[in-house]
């Protein structure tokens, strides 16, 4: 018989108040059994408008204020927070047959916390944040070819390419946060928190 929390659910559920333990836990278990990217996530933005659009990108921080990633402000996705920092991410992790759903809003990190990842990063993915400019049309690769060679004799130092205005970090500060574990004939396991009035979290079970 399987083992289960106080709730009823799989004992991977814990039992636990505070969201970002359980998602410590998931995400220690996604970094050991997912094959590639365990910090790869469906990042879903929208127009002032509403009009929607997702893609992947990976989860580079988190700690109890939010789920942290990085780009160039000026692509579409940039583009759009500016416009509506309402976001949502889910991580799927088909090596343990879990989800996880994010719901908040979005902030700017600040520049020493920018600054700090940029400079962690390998010397042709500091040049790239430089030659491209992400989500616009490019005439053909070659453009983006010699985009790159031109930062890269512009900044040769390998040690010192400093990080541009346009490309920074986001923040999702999450108003609820829902586990999901796949279960037999559909009948799958979700537990869902959401943030109070008072920055508590309440928990509730969902149906599948």
């Amino acid at each position: 018989m399987n083992e289960k929390n106080s709730l009823g659910l799989n004992k991977c559920f814990l039992d636990l108040d505070d969201p970002f333990k359980l998602f410590e836990s998931w995400y220690e278990e996604a970094k050991k059994n997912e094959i590639n990217d365990p910090n790869a996530l469906a990042l879903g933005t929208a127009t002032k408008q509403g009009v929607p659009s997702v893609r992947m990108v990976l989860l580079k921080g988190y700690d109890k204020n939010g789920f942290v990633f990085y780009t160039n402000l000026n692509s579409q996705k940039g583009n759009e927070i500016k416009e509506n920092p309402n976001a949502t991410m889910c991580f799927h992790w088909k090596s343990l047959l879990r989800q996880i759903r994010i719901v908040g809003t979005l902030s700017q990190v600040e520049d020493e916390v920018a600054d700090n990842y940029f400079n962690s990063r390998a010397y042709e993915s500091r040049i790239g944040a430089w030659a491209s400019k992400q989500s616009s049309e490019l005439v053909n690769r070659e453009e983006l070819i010699k985009s790159l060679e031109k930062f890269k004799n512009k900044y040769q130092d390998q040690n010192n390419v400093p990080r541009p205005n346009h490309w920074s970090g986001w923040n999702l500060k999450p108003t609820s946060i829902e586990f999901w574990l796949d279960g037999d004939n559909r009948i799958h396991e979700r537990l869902k928190y959401k943030l109070t009035a008072n920055n508590g979290w309440t928990k509730s079970l969902l149906s599948p």
